[in-house]
């Protein structure tokens, strides 16, 4: 039976892994001293040999023949070790296996002593995925374990696994494989097997790999299924990346600022059946390319595409400033997280397209727009060009002229007063704040959990000085928590042009019968004025 050759070439002593010398070293010389501990935490990018060490590191420990801290791969129990039915080096794979009653069966397992070997090792691989209640089980038995077991954990989310897990082990760092370890490997492995690997062609597989030896060889799998002679054709061919004109395509209308081009491309891709927010990750690999380009004189080492792909990422990267680069890059990522919530892919990733092509990066979303009056440009956030083409509508309607100059302006909020006292204030001189169903909607979509505290609250404005009630006093405790404030403040400021005050009220404990609260009176005018706020509808 034919066997993948990541797993027919997986490292069988500490002297096969590759760019680990750092890690391999140490535990060669504990086996070799006998200080080996009791628990291990291996962590890194996927493909850097965090569980190869581990089986090599168990059966080094238990090895009868054992040399210079290595297993000799010949004794009886190195070979079940390698064809897998050593019953002393139990695997784990924390995905499957990650509740509570499992890391029980753990823990009942490490009482009995080993059935052949001198140690019992558990290797517990995608140690992250685990329970909160499975690493509190795992505590004790990880900090005082019986004599003879070891764990190794290994993980590729260190951020993932409580300290307390992290401090009862020794922890292992993994880089990833540098590319002329990879292509080394490569070389090799292709000379065992038989054929033929063209050095351009390894190092283009080393690069596709992103420091991954496990990626690498499956891709070196995939090309020798095309050819027995793997030249940089057969690789691009094998992984796709031939035939990618349109990123570039695109990348150069966004470069030349020709949105009308760069949108028929996206229309064509789609009727293709292209997954268009595969297609944003793809401009935002070959932008990072642009980036590196425009920065490092020589950075080919460093840029991942075909020698074909270098002069036109380097003709893109000229005709941009390095800002403008970084901008792209940085609207594409934000576009690349709407994605999930999106009700329409087409349609983020057509507006993402366009901001990048008119040089619309500011915050808000800027779009440059040129004014009537002398040409002067400005920049308008989405929400104003919206009420800009809102009240150019009302004008046609009105048989007004389609001019700017005869648009109707945009209402303003009342002209701001100094701050009075809230408990002694004259509610003739605090004004509701229009549209603040739509204020909420814009503070929502910043910050999501502050949806929650201004669930049916109504704003007032009382001179420079926002005044919002609320019905919900957990919410209102949590106002400075979840910095209400600061978000609210910056969405007033780009609707108003100003600086606000903000101050919350809690209506929750407020008497209704109680007439002369300053919050009953201002609740009384919003119901009077009919603007009373129902977040529901929104939702």
């Amino acid at each position: 039976m034919y066997q993948a050759l990541y797993r027919k070439w997986r490292p069988r002593t500490f002297d096969d892994v590759v760019s680990q010398p750092h890690i391999t070293t140490t535990l060669k010389n504990q086996i070799i001293t006998g200080k080996t501990a009791h628990a291990y935490l291996f962590t890194g990018s996927r493909g850097t040999g965090k569980t190869t060490c581990a089986r090599i590191f168990a059966k080094a420990v238990n090895c009868e023949n054992g040399k210079d801290g290595m297993p000799c791969c010949e004794c009886e129990i190195c070979r079940a070790a390698d064809n897998g039915s050593l019953g002393d080096i139990i695997e784990i794979d924390a995905a499957s296996n990650a509740s509570v009653n499992d890391i029980r069966e753990l823990r009942e397992g490490v009482m009995f002593t080993p059935e052949m070997c001198k140690y019992k090792v558990y290797i517990i691989d995608e140690v992250h995925m685990l329970s909160v209640g499975a690493f509190n089980a795992l505590l004790k038995t990880m900090e005082e374990p019986p004599p003879h077991v070891k764990f190794i954990l290994a993980t590729t989310e260190i951020q993932k696994v409580p300290a307390t897990i992290v401090s009862r082990c020794q922890h292992f760092d993994f880089n990833r494989i540098k590319t002329e370890d990879i292509v080394a490997r490569l070389t090799y492995i292709a000379g065992q097997e038989g054929f033929t690997l063209h050095e351009d062609a390894a190092e283009l597989i080393a690069r596709l790999s992103d420091g991954g030896m496990r990626d690498a060889l499956s891709l070196l799998d995939q090309c020798v299924a095309f050819s027995d002679d793997i030249t940089l054709d057969t690789v691009s061919s094998a992984s796709g990346i031939a035939g990618r004109d349109y990123l570039f395509d695109i990348l150069e209308c966004i470069a030349d600022k020709n949105a009308a081009d760069a949108l028929k491309k996206i229309n064509e891709l789609h009727a293709m059946s292209k997954d268009l927010k595969v297609l944003a990750g793809e401009l935002l690999e070959q932008m990072r390319n642009v980036m590196l380009a425009a920065t490092i004189d020589n950075g080919r080492d460093l840029i991942t595409c075909l020698p074909e792909e270098l002069a036109r990422i380097k003709g893109i990267a000229q005709k941009m400033s390095l800002s403008d680069i970084l901008s792209c890059i940085s609207l594409l990522q934000e576009s690349s997280e709407r994605f999930a919530r999106s009700t329409s892919k087409r349609i983020e990733l057509e507006m993402c397209i366009i901001r990048l092509c008119t040089g619309s990066y500011g915050k808000g979303n800027a779009v440059q727009t040129t004014a009537s009056n002398g040409g002067a440009t400005g920049a308008l956030s989405d929400q104003e060009l919206v009420k800009r083409i809102s009240r150019l509508e009302d004008a046609v309607r009105n048989g007004a002229a389609v001019g700017t100059a005869d648009i109707p302006a945009e209402p303003k909020p009342p002209k701001p007063e100094p701050d009075p006292d809230f408990k002694k204030m004259d509610p003739s001189k605090i004004q509701p704040i229009p549209n603040w169903e739509g204020l909420v909607g814009e503070i929502s979509r910043r910050n999501p959990a502050i949806s929650g505290f201004l669930r049916k609250s109504k704003a007032f404005l009382g001179g420079s000085t926002v005044f919002i009630i609320v019905d919900n006093d957990f919410f209102f405790q949590q106002f400075k928590k979840l910095n209400v404030s600061a978000v609210i403040g910056e969405v007033l400021k780009e609707n108003y042009g100003q600086t606000f005050n903000i101050k919350a009220k809690s209506a929750k404990n407020v008497s209704p019968e109680d007439k002369e609260n300053p919050i009953n009176r201002l609740l009384e005018k919003a119901k009077k004025l009919d603007i009373e706020v129902d977040i529901k509808k929104s939702n």
